[in-house]
């Protein structure tokens, strides 16, 4: 294999040289470095932030940054000479070995965070809400770890064909082609989208099973407290006959402060989710009374997903519809090349399909900003250098 230099390859090709790709590549390698690098570092210095979904957020950020700091720089390089690859045919592989890892390292870390948040609300009793477990810190690596696996066949020759033109850097086996596309992206995300749907469907029941309990802890309660005056009027006729009130009067006499206490407290919880689900949680035995709720209220506070897991929830189907929305078409298209022979697919929809792709790598930060507003505050605070 003969390697090309920068001196020959501009001889025999003339160069068109492309500035729109360089003025649009250098402020989107910015945007990836300065946005994933806030969202690693919130992660890190925040504790309220320091969630299990954040650390995947945080492993599929890095992807992000390495795939700016590794690829995008080439890659921007070779669009600014028109395509042309000038470099050591070495470096070509290595910077689609690490494309096709960095990019499947992305999905398959949003495929993780989906089996990890459909544990938890699925076998809720069985996941760990308070620190990073094992069980997560295996998914992280298992992602890595298969995505270098789907990679590997280019570093390790795949590419080094007999008659390589040496100026265009690309994946030069159609079949590692296709089946990079399939391990990448074609099974990832059917499997990811099963788990969303399987997910939220588990929270709506979560939320049905949730009101029936506080509408029947309501209908307990009122029934406990009518029958404990009942039976504080008939001691009351019992022991202190002459003294004891007309019936008409009990009726109208004011209900003792302890039992207005409860009363403002269930009506409270009544009409507010999570302070329903604390009161009835952390009731104590008042005047001889427990509230039946009360005795579900350890099992209700394991089982039941935090506001904060909630948040993350709502950020999360953001994410990965963003990130189909950029990636699907740059795989539809190398792969409908490569089956379809007679379909005429030019350079321009290839280069378009891929810098859409590379887009997604900035949109990520943005979206959290967007839509949450603990990492808005913390990139606030890291950008204006605040403690």
């Amino acid at each position: 294999m003969i390697n090309v230099t920068p001196s020959d390859s501009l001889e025999k090709v003339h160069v068109h040289y492309n500035f729109l790709a360089l003025a649009l590549g250098v402020p989107l390698i910015l945007i990836i470095i300065l946005g994933n690098v806030l969202v690693c570092l919130s992660v890190l210095t925040e504790r309220s932030l320091k969630t299990a979904t954040n650390y995947f957020i945080v492993s599929l950020a890095v992807a992000d940054l390495l795939l700016a700091v590794l690829v995008l720089p080439l890659y921007v390089y070779s669009e600014f000479l028109g395509g042309i690859w000038t470099l050591n045919t070495y470096i070509c592989d290595a910077l689609m070995t690490m494309d096709v890892m960095l990019c499947t390292a992305s999905i398959l870390n949003l495929c993780a965070i989906s089996v990890d948040r459909y544990i938890a609300v699925v076998v809720p009793l069985k996941y760990n809400r308070n620190q990073f477990s094992v069980r997560q810190l295996v998914l992280i690596a298992a992602t890595w770890i298969l995505s270098f696996v789907v990679a590997s066949p280019v570093i390790f020759g795949l590419n080094r064909v007999p008659g390589r033109d040496a100026s265009v850097c690309k994946l030069e086996d159609d079949n590692f082609v296709v089946y990079s596309s399939v391990c990448s992206f074609f099974v990832p995300c059917p499997v990811m989208l099963l788990l969303y749907y399987w997910m939220f469907r588990g929270l709506r029941r979560w939320s049905a099973s949730r009101r029936s309990n506080l509408l029947q802890g309501e209908r307990h309660f009122s029934l406990s407290l009518r029958n404990l005056r009942h039976n504080r009027r008939s001691k009351v006729k019992y022991l202190m006959p002459a003294l004891s009130p007309s019936p008409g009067a009990a009726e109208r006499a004011p209900i003792p402060a302890a039992e207005n206490d409860l009363m403002t407290a269930h009506m409270d919880s009544a009409s507010d989710g999570e302070a329903g689900e604390r009161a009835a949680e952390g009731s104590p035995k008042q005047n001889g009374l427990r509230c039946r709720g009360s005795e579900r209220g350890s099992h209700r506070k394991s089982s039941r997903v935090s506001g904060r897991e909630r948040k993350a929830m709502k950020v999360l189907p953001v994410v990965v519809g963003v990130f189909l929305a950029c990636w699907t078409p740059f795989f539809v298209v190398h792969v409908t090349k490569v089956l379809c022979t007679s379909c005429d697919i030019g350079p321009t929809l290839i280069s378009v399909v891929t810098w859409l792709g590379y887009v997604n790598s900035a949109v990520n930060p943005i979206i959290y900003t967007a839509f949450n507003t603990e990492f808005r505050n913390v990139f606030h605070k890291l950008l204006c250098c605040q403690t």
